[in-house]
């Protein structure tokens, strides 16, 4: 399949940050693009068609775990790819909201699968946004070499200030070789919706594509969502001149990968159509980024105060999350183009435009 030759693609979720970015790679390439969205208040400041949608996809605004929602959109819409993007995002979040989580991205798969039970439709190809949180703390190597699944850092290791695990070096993550044991809600929600995608797919004779997402960041983030992640918080308060705070001891690590990477690589899957019934591609910059270097540059673009360490704690952090892409570029026409110092620049210059203020302060 080429982006010239697409059919009826549907997106759920898909008036949100990714949704927004995809839909400016593809949708006016599809016969229909078709989008589902609640517009979220957490994310979306009004509940009017976001601005940064392409004109040609056409919206429906609609929860996806509302049956009768469902039943309403697939009596006018037969997709034959389904990008699945609907989701209650935050780790931290999701450990105070369980409910909410399981509800949105696990009932909300379930409801999609029965409702094209209920209108008789298998689309040939499903795209799963999923994220790194399914790895938890991934596997670590110790010093002689052999390798073990540490699991999550206790609430007393944290007391202690001991925020790494003793003799040993955190690992890439790879979905050939990792094994998922998410430590947070959140984290086991998106491994839910794996498992139950890939039960129904094989069932029904679909194709399933798993995307493995790292912190996604870049402009088109919500800034009125305390849970779109840290490269978007840190950037409006330094560029307020306040002093970010970094916990435990700044040598967290991330793989922060720019939004523009995000959607290329979706668009990489939905145009090359699946290569097998489940497939599983690690999708980030391939980098991992310290949380105190991230505050340093930020801080230092707006010649803000240098961040302070102090020590706090999240239940449930996960220490290191870095992925391999090896497989993803192996396999898909896809490579990350940005690189975290020119990817936070342009994330500051897109803040201050919608601020209205000067890039620096």
């Amino acid at each position: 399949m080429t982006a010239s030759t697409l059919g009826t693609v549907l997106v759920t979720g898909g008036a949100g940050f990714i949704g927004c970015a995809l839909s400016h790679k593809l949708a006016a390439a599809a016969e229909r693009w078709v989008v589902i969205d609640k517009l979220h208040p957490q994310v979306h400041p009004s509940a009017e068609r976001p601005a940064d949608l392409h004109e040609a996809a056409e919206l429906v605004v609609g929860d996806v775990t509302d049956a009768a929602a469902w039943d309403a959109l697939l009596a006018d819409v037969r997709p034959d790819v389904i990008v699945h993007l609907a989701a209650e995002t935050g780790t931290a979040q999701s450990l105070h909201a369980a409910t909410s989580h399981a509800e949105a991205n696990v009932v909300g798969t379930t409801e999609m699968l029965d409702a094209l039970g209920r209108a008789g439709q298998v689309p040939g190809h499903f795209v799963l946004s999923s994220s790194r949180a399914v790895y938890g703390e991934g596997q670590w190597q110790r010093e002689d070499g052999t390798v073990f699944e540490p699991g999550q850092r206790s609430h007393a290791q944290f007391e202690r200030g001991e925020w790494d695990f003793p003799a040993a070096k955190p690992l890439p993550s790879r979905a050939a070789v990792t094994m998922p044991a998410p430590t947070s809600v959140y984290g086991a929600t998106k491994l839910a919706q794996e498992h139950i995608l890939s039960a129904w797919t094989a069932a029904h004779d679909a194709k399933l594509t798993v995307l493995r997402l790292q912190n996604v960041y870049g402009p088109g983030q919500s800034l009125i969502n305390s849970y779109t992640g840290i490269v978007s918080l840190f950037s409006q308060l330094a560029m307020d001149g306040g002093t970010i705070q970094v916990y435990e001891d700044g040598r967290i690590v991330r793989d922060f990968v720019f939004i523009d990477d995000i959607a290329e690589s979706f668009r990489a899957v939905i145009t090359a159509g699946p290569s097998a019934d489940v497939s599983r591609f690690d999708i980030g910059s391939g980098v991992g980024t310290t949380i105190l270097e991230l505050a340093q540059a930020i801080a230092a673009y707006h010649g803000a105060p240098a961040p302070m360490i102090n020590g706090k704690y999240r239940d449930g952090d996960v220490r290191h999350a870095e992925c391999s892409i090896e497989d993803s570029l192996a396999g898909l026409d896809w490579a990350p183009a940005w690189d975290v110092t020119r990817g936070v620049a342009a994330l500051q210059e897109w803040i201050a435009a919608q601020r209205g203020s000067d890039v620096r302060g």
